[in-house]
């Protein structure tokens, strides 16, 4: 029976997922937040789980990963896209790759725009869509070598060419909701009701949000691969 677990860090409001194909089997993580670290050792070790890979779908702006301090815990293979500017990265994947642990197989797709080192991971009925789709919502492309042209070129021609019922899990939400369709979000997210990729830019370049509390401190440390004696 497989494992599939989504957690929620309360102050960045950052998913995680834990899967595996079973108790007792190999496990991946996406997306860790490094405060984290000991829940998911904990959550590991109550159904047995080994962790092998995990996975960020960018580097983050608003927490420190919990790439490195898993990696230096259990040894596991960290991986990022080979777009990805992280010094520590184990495992660079290009688009269209897989990612295998056991019976869980994961697609990479590039989808840059949130950031130039944005990728989304399709898992059979589901896709973790990082800061790229949103549910509700896109990620801002205003920082990290965003652009909302490429923003939309990974949502319009990848991800919203996905079946309408894949399921959509995101690297963030900020108002409890936890999983989404690709179908409802293109009905229904009001950053996608646009015609062109130039009013899709007009939006994003006028939204003029502040930058992330955690910015300046936790790119940096993302692309330095530091654990936690280190922060």
């Amino acid at each position: 029976m497989m494992v599939f677990e989504q957690l929620f860090d309360t102050k960045s409001s950052t998913y995680t997922y834990i899967i595996s194909s079973g108790k007792g089997r190999e496990a991946l993580i996406i997306d860790p937040v490094i405060e984290n670290t000991d829940e998911y050792i904990k959550f590991l070790k109550n159904l047995e789980l080994k962790l092998v890979k995990v996975i960020d779908t960018h580097i983050h702006a608003d927490h420190i990963t919990g790439l490195n301090e898993l990696n230096k815990r259990t040894n596991c293979t960290r991986i990022m896209g080979e777009k990805s500017k992280s010094e520590v990265i184990d495992l660079k994947i290009k688009d269209n790759e897989n990612i295998k642990v056991e019976n869980i197989e994961l697609k990479a797709i590039y989808t840059p725009g949130h950031t130039d080192c944005s990728y989304s991971y399709l898992m059979n009925d589901r896709v973790f869509t990082g800061d790229t789709l949103l549910i509700n919502g896109t990620g801002r492309t205003d920082f990290q070598s965003g652009s909302p042209y490429d923003a939309y070129d990974s949502l319009f021609n990848k991800l919203l060419k996905l079946p309408e019922n894949t399921l959509v899990f995101p690297a963030h939400d900020y108002k409890g909701k936890k999983n989404s369709t690709i179908g409802n979000e293109k009905n229904n997210n009001p950053r996608l009701q646009v015609s062109s990729k130039e009013e899709y830019a007009e939006i994003m370049n006028n939204l003029n949000l502040p930058n992330p509390k955690m910015l300046d401190i936790a790119v940096p440390a993302n692309l330095k691969g530091l654990t936690l004696d280190k922060i």
